[in-house]
């Protein structure tokens, strides 16, 4: 079955069923409710919280370097985890492991990947976050096949290749907190469910120059619910093809909440100042992130940094809400508790299983701290005016009367651009939905310059690459389009949804 028949069974079962009216009220999407998706329940009996310790992701070792790049290796392939401690996981992992491993980049330094497929299905890898070269942005049908089929599964594939594909970044970016992640067209959802997502950080040299926390006291947290069958595996709606069944359409939520692939893990830590890179990896799921207990004083959580680097200064919060694909850079200093202390990370919006997230130990000895949050972080923030705006587009997000989700009303098709931007111009984005939806922009960085004709919310701090849109809201974005010309994507970045059909191309021009 090609992706075209595909979205046509789907289209022709949500009707049959009464999507909408299925689980998800329009009325209750309309107030805002805080989950898109549905609950898929294990069916295996779950671990309890707290007994396992935080995994921290392998660092990549680069294979070669050469005066101007950094040249990696990653395989594709089958793994078995123990991912709960009595079962084991068949994943699809990134060499050996989920997450897979954490690359580590320099702005302005070449970093060059190559991904072998050794798994039985095509694949696609985006660099999420990355400012891209077109054909190595990972456009959902520039599928790599595997390792020895040359037949090509899809009608609509563009630039397919055999066995294995080199990705080129050229990392001129700012410091940040990307991740990478499968993007095949109509089964993303299934592929990250199952495995396909790992860290990619990029340093800079404002960011080195800052007291900020580092060394095993920078973590990386990617957080993401899952759902397991009865033998161990990851249980997801599937129809056989691997994309989603109509009546998930909306999303899937999963029981288990996993951080750094690890249920509920605990981490010890010193009394001292820690950098938390946060990353929402679920399909659906949206977390209302809180610590438990908070400390005396004042907030826990001082932000420094948004899915596009840096902040220009910290912001304290009580808690935060992150969305699908988003990243939000803490720091958190243990030294205001007391040694001894069990410190939970809490999601707010969560209930039973999914009301906790992971737990902070303050047992450590260590006292030792020389870092600090500087009242300035960046003076390298990129500066638009929306009075340089050369035009103003608008993109309907909502469900087609055929039950797929579109962008304008139109599900995806490859090559047919909603925009065409030019490159060196400013515009104005202008994102409404009528469900909940995170929505991501690729190439370039935005920002919120409104909500529903007022100021931006709390949580839209810096530069963004994905912005959570509620119900029934209008979010206006502003962004500039640099470097590359080519197809690029707009979508939303909850996977079932996007992977029955909300996308949209636009093409960046001379």
């Amino acid at each position: 079955m090609n992706r075209r028949s595909a979205l046509q069974l789907g289209a022709a079962t949500a009707a049959g069923i009464g999507l909408v009216g299925a689980g998800w009220p329009l009325a209750d999407a309309l107030l805002g409710s805080a989950e898109a998706g549905r609950l898929l329940r294990s069916q295996t009996r779950l671990p309890a919280p707290y007994q396992i310790p935080l995994p921290v992701p392998e660092q990549l070792r680069p294979v070669s370097t050469d005066a101007a790049a950094d040249y990696y290796e990653i395989t594709q392939q089958i793994t078995k985890l123990r991912i709960l401690p009595d079962l084991a996981t068949s994943a699809w992992t990134y060499n050996t492991s989920f997450p897979g491993p954490t690359i580590v980049s320099r702005s302005g330094r070449r970093t060059i990947v190559r991904h072998r497929n050794a798994l039985p299905v095509p694949v696609v890898v985006h660099l999420h976050g990355g400012h891209t070269p077109a054909d190595h942005d990972g456009y959902p049908v520039d599928f790599i096949m595997p390792t020895g089929d040359h037949a090509v599964m899809d009608d609509m594939a563009r630039n397919s290749v055999v066995g294995q594909r080199e990705y080129v970044y050229p990392m001129n970016q700012r410091a940040a907190t990307l991740w990478y992640h499968d993007h095949r067209m109509g089964y993303t959802g299934a592929a990250v469910w199952r495995g396909l997502a790992g860290f990619h950080l990029v340093h800079d040299d404002e960011e080195d120059a800052l007291p900020l926390p580092r060394g095993h006291r920078d973590i990386p947290l990617m957080i993401a619910d899952r759902s397991f069958a009865a033998d161990g595996s990851f249980r997801y709606p599937a129809i056989e093809t691997g994309g989603v069944t109509a009546d998930y359409m909306n999303g899937v939520l999963g029981d288990v909440v996993l951080v750094n692939g690890a249920p509920w893990p605990v981490l010890h830590t010193d009394p001292a100042r820690y950098r938390l890179r946060l990353l929402n990896a679920s399909n659906a799921r949206r977390y209302r992130l809180q610590l438990d207990p908070q400390p005396a004083g004042g907030s826990a959580l001082v932000q420094i940094g948004s899915d596009g680097g840096l902040l220009a200064q910290p912001v304290s919060h009580d808690f935060i809400d992150i969305a699908p694909a988003e990243r939000v850079e803490v720091v958190v200093d243990f030294s205001r508790y007391r040694h001894g202390t069990q410190v939970r990370l809490v999601n707010r919006l969560g209930s039973e299983t999914t009301a906790d997230v992971m737990r902070f130990d303050v047992v450590g000895t260590d006292r030792s701290d020389d870092s600090a949050i500087p009242e300035r972080l960046s003076t390298n923030l990129p500066e638009l005016n929306p009075q340089d705006a050369v035009t103003t587009r608008t993109f309907l997000f909502r469900q087609g009367k055929s039950g797929v989700w579109t962008i304008n009303d139109s599900p995806y098709q490859p090559g047919r651009p909603l925009a065409r931007p030019r490159l060196g111009t400013t515009e104005i984005w202008r994102f409404v939905t009528e469900f909940h939806h995170p929505v991501h922009v690729h190439l370039n960085s935005m920002r919120v310059l409104s909500r529903n004709n007022r100021g931006p919310g709390q949580f839209d701090l810096g530069w963004k690459d994905t912005i959570d849109i509620r119900p029934a809201e209008a979010v206006e974005v502003l962004t500039r389009f640099t470097d590359y010309t080519g197809s690029y994507l707009l979508h939303c970045h909850n996977l079932e949804h996007e992977d029955m059909a909300m996308m949209a191309d636009f093409v960046t021009v001379d």
